[in-house]
């Protein structure tokens, strides 16, 4: 997994955990706001202004918390306004590109590697480099590192420069997302993890558990309801895609979440074929690249070897939700 160190990358493979087994991620350390006139948001400082151009995002097809930010950039039209690298090389001393930005180029093996970016935003940074992060071409630092606001920046700070009106994160149910957001990344988002990366039995069988706990719950709720937070489609929809889409590809196995499939859910297997078949939504993924980028975790697959299936072409059969919701 490897880590920064005083500004040095340090590889190591050690999973973070309690006493119990119980698997620790680590918070994201940069918390600043993009907003339109450049004020400071809920955390962090100003100077952020939203301008085209200016900003880059750093993602991964196989990451989930970084998908929500590639999403949420394809939903708001958002493409030629911040640019965005695909990790596109293994995955050595971290993520890894081809490519580099500005003055931040690949090093002599000729790959870029983010640990770069981190450390032209902080000399000194000590913690994990993640995706997605948010990178500020004009300051040279990075912006944010945590997907929940990055997602948040993109559905709001950018509307001049969009035509797309719609508000993921409308103020009438903030309230209500916030708390669906809450449940599922307790036992989904993260539940996963905390299953797949338990460093003991008793810690794994509580993780799973309570991560069907969280898909039983949700099961009933899209079956009273056509999204999450009612008959509107908001961020909370956006934030559970990228983990339900996984599910039954990487975590029923790899992660040993296997109690139940999405597959076997009635009304959430047809609540993913529609998130699925939203348009634009395929381009944001790639089924195969997030397969192996999991399986390619050899303190958890000592292999490597990567899995013939499954097969999940029942998404792209017809889902029973009705028509698309314009936005």
């Amino acid at each position: 997994m490897g880590l920064m160190v005083h500004g040095e990358w340090q590889d190591d493979d050690a999973i973070p955990s309690d006493a119990r087994g119980n698997f620790i991620r680590a918070a994201s350390r940069f918390r600043h706001w993009i907003t339109a006139d450049g004020a400071a948001g809920p955390s962090g400082d100003g100077g952020f202004k939203a301008e085209p151009g200016r900003y880059h995002l750093f993602v991964s097809y196989n990451c989930p918390w970084a998908h929500r930010a590639i999403i949420m950039r394809r939903l708001k039209k958002l493409e030629d306004v911040v640019s965005m690298s695909l990790a596109d090389r293994p995955k050595t001393e971290g993520w890894s590109y081809s490519r580099g930005i500005d003055d931040l180029q690949p090093s002599a093996d000729g790959t870029f590697r983010l640990h770069q970016v981190y450390k032209a935003a902080d000399g000194d940074y000590s913690g994990k480099v993640t995706v997605p992060t948010l990178w500020d071409r004009e300051r040279r630092t990075i912006v944010n590192n945590e997907s929940s606001e990055i997602i948040r920046m993109l559905n709001s700070a950018f509307a001049v420069w969009t035509d797309v009106e719609y508000d993921f994160y409308p103020e009438g149910l903030r309230h209500e997302i916030d708390s669906i957001n809450d449940f599922v990344y307790e036992h989904l988002n993260n539940g996963v993890y905390r299953a797949g990366f338990a460093r003991s039995q008793q810690a794994y069988e509580e993780a799973a558990r309570k991560v069907f706990h969280g898909l039983d719950t949700l099961d009933e709720r899209v079956g009273k309801t056509r999204y999450l937070a009612g008959e509107r489609i908001t961020e909370a929809d956006w934030r559970a895609f990228p983990t339900l889409l996984r599910f039954d590809l990487v975590y029923y196995s790899h992660f040993k979440c296997n109690l139940r499939r999405i597959q076997d859910y009635r009304h959430l297997v047809e609540y993913l074929r529609e998130l699925y078949q939203w348009p634009g939504i395929r381009e944001t993924f790639d089924l195969q690249k997030i397969k192996a980028g999991y399986y390619n975790q050899r303190n958890i697959n000592p292999t490597g070897i990567v899995p013939i299936g499954p097969d999940l072409a029942h998404l792209e059969q017809p889902h029973k939700r009705g028509s698309n919701v314009s936005i």
